[in-house]
C-alpha cells in the first residue's frame, strides 16, 4: 500500500489538479484550497481499449444566457471544426478541432466569471478538455462517440455564459444506438456528423439559438 500524505489542491481544478504543501489560496482562480490525500493516479490514465463509458454526458441544470457574448465564440469555432470533419469523415480534420478547442480553452479568460458561474464554468471545460483530448487520437468511431458527450458540454457552454452567433441544436434519432443524440450546427441545413456519408441528412433542427 503506498503511503498516503495530506496535500492541497484548488477544487476548480485550475492547475490541472497541480498539489500544494500548505493549505492557502489557488494562485489562479483564488479559491481556497482543499485537503486531499495523494495516491497514485495511473489508473486514471486512459490505454487504447479502454471503456468509453466516460462518453455518457452530464446532466447539468442551466438556465440559457441570452447574452450576445463573443467570449465562447473560438471554442464554438472549434467545436464546428470538429463537427465539421465528422461531416466529411475525416480523422484527421476532426483531430485538428480537438487541437483547435484544446486551445481555444487555454485561451480562455476566466477572470470575469464569478461563483457559480465559475465554478460551472470549470466543470464543463475540464469535461470538454477531455473528450476533445481523446478526439485528437481516436479513430474517427471513438471520435463521434466522444463528440456526443462534447456536444452536451458545449451546449451546456452556451447556455451558462451565451453567444453572439447564430446556432441551431439539430437531434439525430439514430444515434447512441437509437437512443438519438444532440449536437450544434451553424448552418441550418442538416449535416449529420455521427453518420457522416451514411446518413447525412438524418435529423432535425430541434431549436435555434440566438
Amino acid at each position: 500500500m503506498s503511503d498516503n500524505h495530506t496535500k492541497y489542491a484548488c477544487p476548480m481544478k485550475c492547475e490541472d489538479d497541480k498539489m500544494y504543501d500548505k493549505a492557502g489560496s489557488c494562485p489562479k482562480c483564488g479559491m481556497d484550497l482543499e485537503a486531499v490525500e495523494t495516491h497514485d493516479h495511473s489508473e486514471m490514465n486512459h490505454e487504447d481499449g479502454h471503456d468509453h463509458g466516460n462518453s455518457e454526458s452530464t446532466e447539468r441544470e442551466i438556465t440559457q444566457n441570452s447574452t450576445k457574448n463573443n467570449a465562447t465564440s473560438a471554442m464554438l469555432d472549434a467545436y464546428f471544426e470538429i463537427k465539421n470533419g465528422l461531416v466529411a469523415d475525416s480523422k484527421e480534420k476532426t483531430a485538428n478541432g480537438g487541437n483547435s478547442l484544446l486551445t481555444a480553452i487555454s485561451k480562455f479568460d476566466m477572470s470575469k466569471l464569478s461563483g457559480e458561474t465559475h465554478k460551472e464554468y470549470m466543470e464543463i471545460a475540464e469535461s470538454a478538455k477531455e473528450h476533445a483530448e481523446h478526439i485528437i487520437k481516436s479513430p474517427i468511431d471513438h471520435q463521434r462517440e466522444h463528440f456526443e458527450a462534447l456536444s452536451t458540454d458545449i451546449t451546456d457552454l452556451v447556455a451558462l455564459l451565451g453567444t453572439d452567433k447564430v446556432v441551431y441544436q439539430d437531434f439525430c434519432p439514430m444515434a447512441n444506438n437509437n437512443k438519438g443524440a444532440n449536437w450544434l450546427s451553424e448552418v441550418k441545413e442538416i449535416k449529420n456528423p455521427y453518420f457522416g456519408s451514411k446518413m447525412l441528412k438524418c435529423g432535425s433542427v430541434k431549436k435555434q439559438i440566438n
